[in-house]
């Protein structure tokens, strides 16, 4: 485990089951713990948002064979490709030889629940979960009904739709195990916090217009086990008491992160104008630190001893607080290791590799920041519109835009660009991985993508 001076801090998995992390390079140092979800069985899977280790790396038996290169056109290194129903951004979670994610219609009236087989693409069920007869209109362009993504294990698939319904489906039988649809809040502009599963704890993010607040199910029967209002001070009362803007300048998208600290699992989760820990088990809150921005997006990181925190908006600010026996209490003003002010990620989850963070920017510039430090390393444009969080494997980082370009870098200060591969239509959701292949979900289809025989005979591995 990672050793401090008096405590303990190490990223800790969905499930809570931790095991030491080995890159297709090399053994990362023994003080050094990434989470690896016990769902993950042995011949791969992609078991939430993240990936078994939850933060957008494929382990290394996953990423043997996995290609740079491919071509929609010529069918080159395109495995199969399954049209879907209806729409959502929900990442494709993988496990036991089937995919799951959500969708809903347009309107957002009717929910679903999607399986499709991993092997020939085929769609095995396209579940209706819930009926909503006037829901919210998203107003904006981005977000659809069915952004969370879904967390899996062996026998469950955790669906999540934020105020319009959170259940748990029976992997097998699809039959529902049980639904809440009383836990609930204005998102105003859609939902886009994913749920995460701790122990027997399903943990949800709620930061709406009206309510913002984290709440933990008993994952066996839905029923609330804590729930934690923020504690923010959001200094946005007009001279009547109201908020402005009803509101909206209190909204997040953020999905929470899960640390070790101290022998104490907390839940690291960044709100409009403040991030917290809370503990995992209880949901009292232990520390905040305050921010001047709303509409977080993008996931904590967890590097050694901090966790960098970016804090969404425009101009968003990416932060590194200390996480150590003294992270208690409001540490604003004395646990900020470093504050990156511009030039940051908003909506695409920031990778973590080596000691350095990866970025693309809203408007297709790739950022390479040091962790440790927050100095600027390299920044080259990469073009396109990025809603999508990139993943990385075999020293490689693969982004893919709103467009459908998938451009493959390396994982180094230089950011080489290795690769660009067009697909027919754009991409907001996240790529997933899986036993050498890429799935990749686009407005209207799921990709799947692999080395073919033609790979394998004239090139071997890519």
């Amino acid at each position: 485990m990672l050793g401090l001076t008096g405590s303990t801090c190490e990223s800790v998995a969905m499930t809570g089951f931790v095991k030491p992390y080995r890159s297709a390079s090399r053994i990362l140092s023994p003080l050094v713990l990434v989470a690896v979800a016990a769902a993950a069985a042995a011949d791969g899977g992609w078991p939430n948002r993240f990936g078994p280790l939850s933060n957008g790396h494929i382990p290394a038996e996953d990423a043997v064979g996995i290609p740079v290169h491919w071509n929609e056109a010529s069918g080159y290194n395109l495995i199969w490709k399954t049209r879907l129903s209806d729409f959502g951004h929900s990442t494709p979670a993988i496990l036991n030889g089937k995919i799951w994610f959500t969708s809903a219609a347009e309107d957002g009236r009717h929910q679903y629940l999607d399986c499709v087989d991993q092997s020939t693409g085929d769609l095995l069920h396209h579940r209706l979960l819930f009926e909503n007869l006037a829901p919210e209109p998203l107003g904006n362009p981005v977000n659809t009904y069915a952004s969370p993504s879904c967390v899996v294990t062996d026998d469950a698939v955790f669906v999540h739709f934020g105020t319009y319904g959170t259940g748990r489906v029976d992997a097998k039988s699809l039959k529902v195990v049980w639904q809440r649809r009383d836990i609930r809040c204005r998102h105003f502009r859609g939902p886009g916090s994913s749920p995460v599963l701790f122990d027997n704890l399903l943990i949800l993010t709620f930061d709406g217009i009206d309510a913002q607040f984290l709440t933990a199910l008993n994952a066996d029967t839905g029923e609330t086990v804590w729930r934690t209002k923020r504690s923010t001070d959001y200094e946005d009362l007009d001279e009547n008491g109201r908020p402005h803007r009803d509101g909206d300048l209190r909204k997040a998208f953020s999905t929470p992160v899960l640390v070790r600290v101290n022998r104490r699992t907390q839940v690291v989760s960044v709100g409009s104008r403040a991030a917290f820990g809370y503990d995992a088990t209880t949901g009292s809150e232990i520390w905040t630190i305050r921010h001047d921005d709303y509409n977080a997006a993008a996931p904590p990181s967890v590097f050694r001893d901090t966790a960098i925190l970016n804090t969404g908006s425009r101009s968003s600010n990416l932060i590194a607080v200390r996480l150590d026996e003294s992270t208690v209490g409001d540490v604003t003003d004395s646990h900020m290791l470093w504050d990156r002010p511009s030039s940051n990620s908003r909506l695409a989850a920031p990778l973590l590799v080596d000691g350095m963070m990866f970025m693309v920017t809203d408007g297709g510039v790739g950022v390479c920041v040091d962790a440790a430090s927050g100095n600027e390393l390299q920044k080259i444009r990469i073009g396109g519109v990025f809603v999508s969080s990139p993943i990385t494997a075999n020293g490689l980082i693969y982004a893919c835009n709103e467009d459908g370009s998938m451009t493959v870098i390396r994982a180094e200060p230089s950011m080489e660009i290795v690769a660009r591969n067009q697909l027919s239509e754009g991409m907001r959701a996240s790529p997933a991985a899986a036993g050498g292949r890429l799935y990749l979900r686009t407005l209207r289809h799921l990709y799947c993508i692999g080395q073919t025989p033609t790979t394998r005979t004239a090139r071997g591995t890519d």
